[in-house]
């Protein structure tokens, strides 16, 4: 192992918390068997052997979106050749192939529709849970849950609230992107600041909610940042505990505007 890991290797081997300092030389390394070393180490620690396994299916109920983020490649405007909006019987439809196939959960993540009202994705759910009450839906990112609160002028909270009461199990944890705001800003300016998203995923766990975590990495974003979002990720963890996983999203450029 690298000299400059073995500091970093004790740590990890006594249980110890790592700091931004670590994070940014583990980014920096060139020794992957080693990062890999102690990420084993880590996982061991805490799962033991016990490898888990989700089988879902996902369905996009529409790719119409407001926002314009340039590393997307799946939105489109209203009156795009492309663009598409599912019936009720299709996303049922999509549902019942998934219970089939024996998947065990739906993840259902959207555009952010202008004509689509709150009621569409309450029906949705509470179809989902009447049709197919073994199938767990994952579903709405944080930007999505702070866009129907903008629609319906309900606070954060009640949208919460009628969106579990409806029969929503979890959330994904797609918009967080990078939390810096000038990385943020370049990338995807019209999308909810991160602080919001943390807000939001805050509001989601004290609900009663688990969610996901990710983070988009690969197109202009820095060493820095990245660790500065996982920091952020880590604090809000230790706070709420809502966190079931942590994902790391590696950006495809073909058909975005950070390429162009």
């Amino acid at each position: 192992m690298a000299t400059d890991l073995l500091r970093i290797r004790d740590k990890v081997g006594a249980g110890e918390r790592l700091s931004e300092d670590d994070a940014l030389a583990l980014y920096r390394t060139r020794d992957l068997l080693g990062v890999g070393e102690m990420a084993a180490l880590a996982n061991r620690r805490v799962n033991g052997d016990r490898v888990h396994f989700i089988v879902n299916r996902h369905v996009n109920p529409t790719n119409i979106c407001v926002n314009r983020c340039r590393f997307c490649a799946f939105s489109k405007g209203k009156d795009d050749p492309l663009a598409y909006t599912m019936t009720m019987e299709e996303i049922l439809h999509r549902a019942e192939e998934a219970q089939g196939q024996r998947a065990t959960e739906l993840h259902i993540v959207g555009g952010l529709h202008p004509d689509l009202p709150f009621d569409f994705y309450l029906s949705m759910l509470r179809s989902l849970r009447e049709r197919f009450p073994s199938l767990h839906v994952q579903a709405f990112t944080a930007v999505e849950i702070d866009y129907f609160g903008k629609i319906t002028g309900l606070p954060l909270a009640e949208v919460i609230a009628q969106l579990k009461e409806a029969g929503l199990g979890s959330l994904p944890g797609g918009g967080a992107e990078i939390f810096a705001p000038e990385i943020r800003n370049r990338i995807c300016p019209e999308k909810i600041s991160g602080d919001r998203w943390l807000e939001v995923m805050e509001a989601v766990h004290a609900a009663g909610l688990r969610s996901n975590a990710t983070m988009l990495y690969g197109h202009v974003e820095t060493l820095e940042s990245r660790v500065d979002h996982m920091r952020r990720l880590r604090e809000l963890q230790d706070k709420t505990g809502g966190f079931q996983s942590f994902i790391p999203l590696a950006f495809h450029p073909k058909n975005t505007e950070i390429v162009k």
